[in-house]
């Protein structure tokens, strides 16, 4: 499907990007990034556009002759942010969404995918995809939740108007891997881990670890979103591991390779006690994950001890785009 094809991979220059650039290459397409920032390791191997997707014509320009767009374009953001500066968020989120969809669809590309993300479910412990247009998201990710949720209902608009399928729509679960943010202030849990593991003596984790959630590797992610498009999958498409995983048992994973002890400070919150994804739609249609969790946190640490420098320094996207 993809041979010698143009597809462009906007935010391909992130944790999941890299990955589906990789995979496309493996596949022999012709790959074009649109980010903010060129991966050093591709620049030889794909055409690197500098862009900001807030310019609708820049969008139209970078979408002109492509066959496939992938757009995984987001913001990554502190819960301090997400609750206090929200317009930094949305704004720009919903610019991005529309801007890529407006000019894909004018430049008549075989298909698109959209990156939604488990941020527009309503906490729950299993989180399927039919429930999200019955509920409402997270305060916690109230104005991100929202912000992917139309991303998701233009595509579906669409759908609607010209009759025929072109747009897959994907929600990974909790997302690790390579290149992962390693910030401490927004840094999620598998990467905010391994960087305690590996600068400190003893490694401290909130609560007791029972709470359960979904952890998908980003290279699992890629092929899921490869597989959305090979297979023309038009609704909404959960990807995670399938696998419920204690945050007891990355702790563990993470402390063994570095070395150290668990601390459980049970004065803190633990969470709730479980949020899994359901992924019978993605089994359904023969999707199935490879990597484990051991595996995949394994993997995640040998990179971090090899970019300890890179990772540890942050980035900060709203700097970026001032740029």
């Amino acid at each position: 499907m993809f041979k010698n094809q143009k597809v462009l991979v906007t935010g391909g220059s992130g944790m999941i990007g890299r990955e589906l650039v990789s995979l496309l290459l493996e596949k022999g397409a012709s790959v074009y990034i649109a980010d903010l920032k060129q991966p050093e390791e591709l620049k030889d191997k794909v055409t690197f556009v500098k862009v900001d997707l807030r310019e609708y014509s820049s969008c139209l320009q970078i979408c002109e002759g492509m066959d496939y767009v992938f757009n995984l374009v987001g913001i990554k953001c502190s819960p301090r942010v997400c609750i206090e500066e929200p317009a930094k968020i949305m704004g720009p989120m919903m610019q991005f969404n529309t801007n890529m969809l407006e000019a894909a669809m004018h430049h008549n590309v075989k298909w698109y995918l959209y990156t939604s993300t488990v941020g527009v479910y309503q906490p729950a412990e299993v989180l399927r995809e039919d429930d999200v247009w019955s509920t409402q998201p997270s305060k916690n990710d109230w104005f991100g939740g929202w912000a992917k949720r139309m991303g998701e209902l233009q595509c579906q608009a669409y759908q609607k108007q010209y009759g025929e399928g072109k747009c897959s729509i994907v929600r990974p679960a909790n997302v690790y891997g390579p290149h992962d943010n390693f910030d401490l202030d927004s840094a999620m849990v598998i990467p905010s881990l391994i960087r305690k593991a590996f600068s400190n003596d003893v490694l401290q984790v909130w609560g007791d670890g029972s709470s359960i959630r979904d952890f998908i590797h980003a290279r699992d992610v890629a092929r899921g979103m490869i597989f959305a498009v090979e297979n023309k999958i038009t609704e909404p498409l959960n990807l995670g591991s399938g696998d419920e995983i204690s945050i007891k048992r990355i702790a563990e994973a993470v402390a063994q390779e570095a070395n150290v002890k668990i601390e459980w400070d049970t004065s803190k919150p633990t969470g709730d006690h479980r949020r899994d994804f359901d992924m019978e739609r993605a089994k359904s249609h023969g999707f199935q994950p490879q990597i484990s969790i051991e595996e995949g946190v394994k993997e995640t640490i040998d990179w971090y001890l090899k970019n300890k420098s890179m990772a540890d320094s942050g980035k900060d996207v709203f700097k970026l785009l001032e740029k």
